[in-house]
């Protein structure tokens, strides 16, 4: 379509502030972004959307539009909702570059006007994404005539017979094919997609759905313009189409690492490597659409984020429990609807640190936004059980409230972290309407577990924040009322610590944790470390090397065995004459009388260090 056709729809909202030569520019699609450098995203001929946050002086007006020029983009339209107007100094900008530039009302949506270019553009190019089109409205809407991005989806397994997943970054399923697609790898039969799902639309088996989001992190963290080509570990070939959303990271930077953690990704079960600049255009259109959607399921985030923040500032603040258990019972029935009881609350605390010289702004939102998908399970398809979670943020951390339905009357509940009872039954128990989604997601009756968040997300986040930076994760136990909730929060910020003590770019550590020893190692300094290891272990090591005697293994069974020797003998396949051989040798070398239990703590303590 042309420029100038923008001009013909009153509905939008549109007046053109300058370049009227210009309009009979092409344009060959729309993206809305509030980056201060946008440019990795475009690829020519679009029309920018922009709310203009990225302006916080004049001379970032002349930066943004070279950028454009340089991308080559069709043209610019402003909202007027932030500023009020469009301010002088872009007007300028765009008349200098000769960039059209036109303003948008603010009564009218950004959604509005992609709708309309998508639906001109599809419509001149091909006619293959004019139904997708045609039913965006029903993304917007709940209930049976709606159905989300899954209509997407459909229609493009039955009219382009592509199957396709929309996917967030840890591999959850956030909508998936109800129809299944006549070709590709996924519907081939060949095993390669997995099992069928509803309706018989093919389905991805957990380890590609990581393997995917992996490889999406990596790809956009490094800025490769997408489609990224992914041959997985079933051999099956994959395209990845990024969906992004507005362009605003949470903290407002424009820092591609704010918002790359949390962005979904459309997965497309075809090779699209050698297929023609229409088709590739026709699939950007379609994650436009699915943008929406993202969109307003963020914005739908506002209410339990609002909650779980004035809940956090009552606790840090020291206010009386009976003020904060009045706030839990406003937040109660938003997260765990017709429960009609008060729930148990648990409390995960998450921290993103970033490397090099040039970190991104605090990382609070961006470990909120994270967090918020971090604590649903990947197998829980859809976005139903991240409305059943209410995410704060302060400093450089994120703080979750995650309800937790009562034990019905009679019924004792497993202990925190306990696994639920019945191998191969259901998970967790369903106490009241809307409530159970986070434990049943993991598993665990009473709780999140920290073993359980992190086998869930390691593999695609560890991908996603190599070399670059880290996510640690603290769980707190559970508590039963707000008297309980400033413990829990502290108890889950210690645990937090222990985990950004270990190595490995995610790691999560739980209350079970505070009461051993481990809480203590990872604060000893290195030095100390080093020294206490080394004057206790080192003979041992030398010792070992020169004759082969295996001393350190026998040293950790014994201790293992609490010191049993005829266990520990039975353990190591040894005669115990033979064991008490070398337990004399050990005491020899190291001046150690094993007998004795500080001399055992202090063996046990360098071995776990070491």
């Amino acid at each position: 379509m042309r420029l100038r056709a923008l001009l013909e729809t009153d509905a939008l909202g549109l007046r053109l502030l300058g370049g009227e030569e210009e309009l009979d520019r092409t344009v060959r699609g729309v993206m809305t972004t509030d980056l201060r450098d946008p440019s990795r995203y475009l690829s020519g001929g679009e029309l920018v959307l922009t709310g203009l946050a990225w302006r916080r002086e004049p001379e970032d007006s002349e930066r943004f539009v070279r950028i454009l020029v340089e991308a080559q983009v069709a043209g610019l339209a402003a909202g007027e909702a932030e500023l009020g107007s469009v301010p002088e100094d872009l007007v300028l900008a765009c008349a200098r570059h000769r960039l059209p530039l036109f303003s948008v009302v603010e009564d009218v949506a950004f959604a509005s006007i992609t709708e309309y270019v998508v639906r001109r553009v599809s419509g001149e190019r091909a006619g293959d994404l004019a139904a997708v089109v045609d039913r965006h409205r029903r993304l917007m809407t709940s209930g049976p005539a709606g159905g989300g991005p899954e209509v997407v989806l459909d229609l493009l397994a039955s009219d382009l017979d592509l199957p396709a997943w929309v996917l967030s970054s840890t591999g959850r399923r956030i909508a998936v094919p109800t129809v299944a697609a006549s070709g590709g790898p996924a519907a081939a039969g060949s095993g390669g997609a997995g099992p069928a799902g509803r309706g018989g639309a093919p389905e991805l088996p957990a380890a590609v759905r990581a393997q995917l989001a992996g490889e999406h992190l990596t790809a956009q963290r490094s800025g490769r313009r997408g489609p990224h080509r992914v041959t997985a570990a079933d051999g099956a070939t994959y395209s990845l189409f990024p969906i992004r959303g507005s362009g605003r990271g949470p903290a407002g930077s424009g820092d591609v690492r704010e918002t790359v953690l949390s962005d979904w990704l459309l997965v497309v079960g075809a090779d699209a490597g050698d297929w023609p600049e229409e088709r590739l255009d026709l699939l950007h259109g379609v994650t436009q659409l699915i943008a929406v959607e993202r969109d307003r399921r963020d914005a739908a985030r506002t209410v339990r984020r609002r909650l779980a923040q004035e809940v956090l500032e009552l606790v840090q603040s020291g206010a009386p429990p009976a003020e904060v258990a009045a706030r839990l019972r406003v937040a109660a029935p938003v997260l765990l609807p017709g429960l009609g009881t008060a729930p148990h609350w648990q409390v995960v605390v998450a921290r993103v640190e970033w490397e090099g010289e040039a970190p991104p702004a605090p990382g609070g939102p961006v470990a909120q936004s994270l967090l918020e998908e971090v604590l649903v399970d990947p197998e829980a398809g859809g976005p139903e059980p991240s409305d059943r979670i209410a995410v704060a943020h302060t400093g450089d951390e994120a703080v979750a409230l995650v309800p937790l339905p009562a034990p019905a009357d009679g019924a004792a509940a497993a202990p925190a972290g306990g696994t639920a009872s019945g191998a191969g039954g259901d998970t967790g128990t369903d106490t009241g309407a809307g409530g159970g989604a986070v434990e049943r997601a993991y598993g665990f009756e009473a709780g999140l577990h920290a073993d359980a968040l992190l086998a869930a997300v390691r593999e695609p986040l560890s991908r996603g924040l190599d070399g670059d930076g880290r996510l640690t994760l603290g769980v707190s136990a559970t508590v039963q009322s707000a008297e309980g909730l400033r413990g829990a929060l502290e108890e889950a910020r210690h645990a937090r610590r222990v985990a950004a003590a270990r190595p490995g770019r995610v790691c999560a550590a739980g209350h079970q944790e505070l009461a051993s020893h481990v809480l203590l190692l990872p604060f000893v300094p290195d030095d100390v470390r080093r020294a206490f290891t080394a004057r206790l272990l080192d003979p041992l090591h030398d010792y070992d090397r020169r004759h082969r005697a295996e001393l350190i293994p026998t040293l950790e069974a014994f201790l293992d065995c609490d010191g049993s020797w005829t266990r520990c003998a039975a353990r190591l396949h040894l005669h115990v004459n033979t064991l008490r051989y070398r337990v004399g040798r050990i005491e020899q070398l190291t001046g150690r009388d094993l007998a004795r239990l500080e001399d055992k703590v202090d063996f046990f303590l360098a071995l776990r260090m070491s």
